[in-house]
């Protein structure tokens, strides 16, 4: 099964198998309309996972999924990467890495690169059961996009990198959330899909090198160290296949 994505402004193919398709993502889905039913209003569920994971790709899978099994309620993916501040703002603060004063482009993708109490009043919105306008990143333009997404949905899955950080200010939101997935990967079989994104993106591949050693690598390292364990866990193997803990 391989099916052409929309990732915030670039097309990627996405691959999966039956197997995971049958016997994890469709009984996934089949799980949150359930609580949809138990909880009688707006389920919100949390996707997480590090960098270059497929997170995002498996999150709007699942949304076509949703519809193709004609199964009750609404559903809706969003991402949090809509929530990074603006590259403005991000050239012209900054912060401590290792003793060294940055700017917080420089490390653009990190917890600290994110307005994480704007994101924290959104999500209270959406479980409140507000409609509400979600914002979104375009990495053609490497910036937060001026559009928004209108979110109504009755089950609504949030992806992002940190969304079970154990760490002061994001660890509130876990137990904001009524099911949490994560996916566990090796830091090593995800250089090389970030450094291909990033050249997708536009930077040089020693740009892309850089970047990874400067940033990617320090997120990946940090969602797989200080994350908290969600209810369903799944693992990313070598062969990009997902499979259960």
């Amino acid at each position: 099964m391989k099916i052409p994505f929309n990732v915030n402004g670039l097309m990627v193919d996405a691959e999966y198998n039956k197997k995971e398709v049958n016997e994890i993502f469709i009984p996934l889905l089949k799980q949150l309309a359930l609580l949809r039913t138990d909880k009688d209003s707006r389920v919100v569920a949390y996707l997480a996972a590090p960098p270059g994971a497929g997170k995002t790709t498996l999150s709007q899978l699942l949304e076509l999924l949703y519809k193709e099994q004609k199964l009750p309620y609404s559903f809706q993916s969003i991402s949090i990467d809509g929530f990074h501040y603006k590259r403005k703002y991000l050239m012209n603060n900054w912060i401590e890495v290792s003793g060294e004063k940055k700017s917080l482009n420089s490390v653009k993708g990190s917890p600290e690169s994110f307005d994480l109490e704007a994101l924290k009043e959104r999500i209270r919105l959406l479980t409140e059961g507000n409609v509400t306008k979600w914002p979104m990143y375009d990495r053609k333009l490497h910036d937060v996009s001026e559009e928004t997404i209108v979110v109504d949905a009755e089950i609504v899955l949030i992806e992002g990198n940190y969304l079970l950080l154990d760490e002061p200010g994001w660890k509130e939101l876990k137990n904001i959330a009524d099911l949490t997935v994560f996916i566990e990967a090796k830091e090593k079989s995800l250089k090389s899909r970030l450094i291909e994104r990033k050249m997708l993106g536009g930077l040089s591949l020693t740009e892309a090198e850089s970047f990874y050693e400067q940033s990617d690598q320090r997120n990946v390292i940090r969602v797989l160290e200080h994350s908290s364990k969600a209810d369903i866990q799944l693992v990313l193997t070598e062969k990009r296949e997902l499979k259960k803990r």
